[in-house]
């Protein structure tokens, strides 16, 4: 799996050796002096990649890389989402392999964010009404109590239910149950259309 590899370290000639040895792995390669270098030229989420340092940045997943262990950094750094944490000397073989475990966890978490993002997107094209309807629904509500708590006719809360179906594109009302929970509608912290 190639990927690109965001490397921070302060010590040039690790800087160079650890490029020359990921490029010859197959990945593509930016190196940066300090984090805030880095930060200045944040990498997209949208190609696959990780990050090499010891400070954690969000969107990616971060393989820790210290000369200098301790088991309370060992620890915090896993805590605050370290997908690996390596030791210098490290061996290329145990680099590698971290590398590639991180870039298949962010394709991953890449792939769930999309499936999301669809979701939210198909909420959001929902009327005022429609979204009504499709919350209490999704709650169990009946269309005979959707109608009475809307003050609207059986009928009508049947045609929205319906609209609200299709503009979700499912079949069932336990696949629209799975996508309210999906995005947190279920739990009162989806997004607002």
């Amino acid at each position: 799996m190639a990927g690109f590899v965001h490397v921070v370290d302060d010590d040039a000639s690790f800087r160079t050796a650890i490029e020359r040895r990921l490029k010859k792995a197959g990945f593509a390669v930016a190196t940066y002096p300090s984090a805030q270098h880095l930060l200045d030229r944040l990498p997209s989420e949208n190609e696959p990649g990780c990050i090499l340092l010891d400070v954690r940045i969000p969107g990616l997943p971060i393989v820790f890389l210290t000369g200098h262990p301790d088991v309370p950094t060992t620890v915090r750094t896993i805590k605050a989402g370290a997908e690996d944490f390596l030791t210098k000397p490290v061996s290329s073989d145990d680099l590698l392999h971290a590398i590639e475990r991180a870039l298949a966890h962010h394709e991953a978490a890449r792939g769930v964010k999309n499936k999301l993002d669809v979701v939210r997107a198909h909420i959001s094209k929902l009327t005022p009404r429609e979204r009504e309807v499709f919350e209490l629904v999704v709650r169990g509500k009946t269309n005979k109590q959707v109608a009475n708590m809307l003050g609207a006719t059986e009928r009508t809360i049947k045609a929205h239910r319906q609209r609200v179906m299709e503009k979700m594109q499912v079949q069932s009302l336990a696949e629209l149950v799975s996508l309210a929970e999906r995005v947190g509608v279920m739990s009162g912290t989806g997004q607002s259309a």
